[in-house]
Formats: structure tokens, C-alpha cells, sequence
């Protein structure tokens, strides 16, 4: 059994979290219905997201087996057969439709779109696109944005756009910032990273930076906003920009890449998030 979670990689349902985000900041988190429907939503996703990690594996099982630290993967070490794997798979996506459809009621609808387009293009990064530089981080973008759209689609909330081009904005820098780690430590991990060099990703992954501060500060002051948080959360953003400064350190130091290491590793950040969680949380329900 350990194996078989360890396939699935709860480590990153930590992404998920994206799909709450039109539940929390449309202020319906006391809704009943809506908070059931939401968090079905992201039982849904985590389950078809281990469903794409564990094609990936079955993909990339031989490559593994060669990398210092992949080989001891389920399915590159060989304690999860690939054929039990697949029934694995099956099952998951299986578990995916029967949790969607408890969130919405509805036995097919747009929201299970969101799904499957999320498999899809993960399966095409997985057949060769995660090779084709700039379409990689792309496809990672994008990833995050649908975990939005899908969130805001299910409990039918209007989102502001600038929220979204935050999500994008900041989905671009993480993205940016995974390969520059990557770069850091060897080319040889990914064969996209030939076509990459530190001076063009610190170049871009600033950039998005930049706009993702602009954006969120935008999304503050924006009319929808303003109604439903009384021009209080323009005040978070130098919050924001002291998380932002303090995720920036950490993929200066090369100690992490991956967005979801940073995050859970690192106390200090953890610390900062939480208290901006709580600040965001009396602003919205309380202000």
C-alpha cells in the first residue's frame, strides 16, 4: 500500500489548493453546498492528477531506472508492476468521475471537461511536448490555471481576471524558476534544458514577477473586489511582495526548484503564508 500512495504523489495535492481559491476569495466559504461541491472538486483532481503521474512513470519507466534518484520509484524499482499500475491508473480516474459527479450532481457537464483536458495535455507533456522548450512551461501554466477555472466553474462564482492573470503571471515564474534549478544541477536531467541558459530564465522569471505583483495589486482594487472586501486587501500587498521576496531567496540559494519543495520546506515561508492565510481570511469574511 505505501508503494501505491507513493505512486500517487500526495505531495503535490498541495497544486489543488488552486481550486479553493474562488470558494475563499468569493467569500462563500460558509456556504454549505458550495464548500461540499469545492471540496469534492479537489478529491476529484487529486485523483486524476495521480492518474498523470503514474502514466508518466509507466512512460518513463526504463529513463528512470538510469536517474540517481527516480530508480527507486514504484514502477522503475519494479514493486508496482506495470500492469497493476494501470488497473491503478483505471481506478483512479474512476474515483475521479465518482467525485466530481457527487460535487455536481450532474452525470456529465463542462466540469468534467476541465478533467479530462487536464489528462490530455498532461499526457501529450508526457509523450514529447515536455521536450519542446517554452511548450513545457506552458503546459505547467496552464495546469494551475485549469485547477482555477474548474474551481470557479463548479460552485458557478464569478472570478476576476486579474486573479486569474495572477495565477498565470506567478504559474510562469515557479515554472521558469523549476528549470532554472534544474539547469543549475545538470542538463542532463532533462533533455528541454539544452535549449535553456541561467541569463534568459532569471531574465523572464523576474519579468513574471514583476507582473504577478502588479496583477494581484490590480485584483485589490478591482470593483469586484472592493464590494466584497471593503478596499480593505489592497493593504496585503506588501505582504505579498515580502512572501515573494522570501520564495525569490530560496531559488537563489539552489536549495530548491520544484515550487512545491520550496513551499513545504522551508519553515519561514510556511510561517509568512500562514499569517498572510489568516490576514486574507478576516479581510474577506470579517472586514
Amino acid at each position: 500500500m505505501k508503494n501505491y500512495i507513493r505512486l500517487m504523489r500526495p505531495q503535490h495535492y498541495l497544486k489543488n489548493a488552486l481550486i479553493l481559491f474562488p470558494l475563499l476569495f468569493s467569500g462563500s466559504i460558509f456556504n454549505r453546498s458550495k464548500l461540499i461541491t469545492s471540496l469534492f472538486a479537489v478529491l476529484a483532481f487529486c485523483c486524476a492528477a495521480s492518474s498523470v503521474y503514474i502514466i508518466n512513470d509507466i512512460r518513463d519507466k526504463e529513463k528512470d531506472k538510469l536517474h540517481a534518484k527516480k530508480k527507486d520509484r514504484p514502477i522503475a524499482s519494479g514493486k508496482v508492476s506495470v500492469k497493476n499500475a494501470i488497473i491503478f491508473c483505471i481506478i483512479l480516474l474512476i474515483l475521479s468521475y465518482i467525485f466530481n459527479y457527487l460535487g455536481t450532481s450532474k452525470f456529465f457537464d463542462i466540469s468534467y471537461l476541465f478533467i479530462i483536458v487536464y489528462i490530455l495535455i498532461n499526457i501529450l507533456y508526457s509523450c514529447g511536448l515536455k521536450n519542446v522548450p517554452l511548450v513545457d512551461i506552458g503546459i505547467l501554466v496552464l495546469g494551475f490555471l485549469i485547477r482555477t477555472l474548474y474551481g470557479a466553474f463548479v460552485i458557478s462564482v464569478k472570478v476576476s481576471n486579474w486573479l486569474y492573470l495572477t495565477i498565470i503571471a506567478i504559474s510562469f515564474y515557479m515554472g521558469l524558476g523549476k528549470r532554472r534549478n534544474e539547469l543549475q544541477k545538470s542538463k542532463e536531467t532533462r533533455k528541454v534544458l539544452q535549449y535553456y541558459n541561467k541569463d534568459f530564465l532569471n531574465k523572464n522569471m523576474y519579468m513574471c514577477l514583476a507582473l504577478s505583483i502588479v496583477f494581484y495589486s490590480l485584483w485589490c482594487v478591482d470593483p469586484l473586489t472592493v464590494v466584497r472586501t471593503n478596499n480593505m486587501l489592497i493593504w496585503t500587498v506588501p505582504f505579498v511582495i515580502l512572501l515573494c521576496m522570501k520564495y525569490s531567496m530560496d531559488i537563489e540559494s539552489d536549495s530548491f526548484g520544484d515550487p512545491v519543495d520550496v513551499i513545504t520546506k522551508d519553515k519561514v515561508l510556511l510561517a509568512l503564508s500562514f499569517i498572510y492565510a489568516i490576514f486574507m481570511f478576516l479581510i474577506i469574511y470579517f472586514s
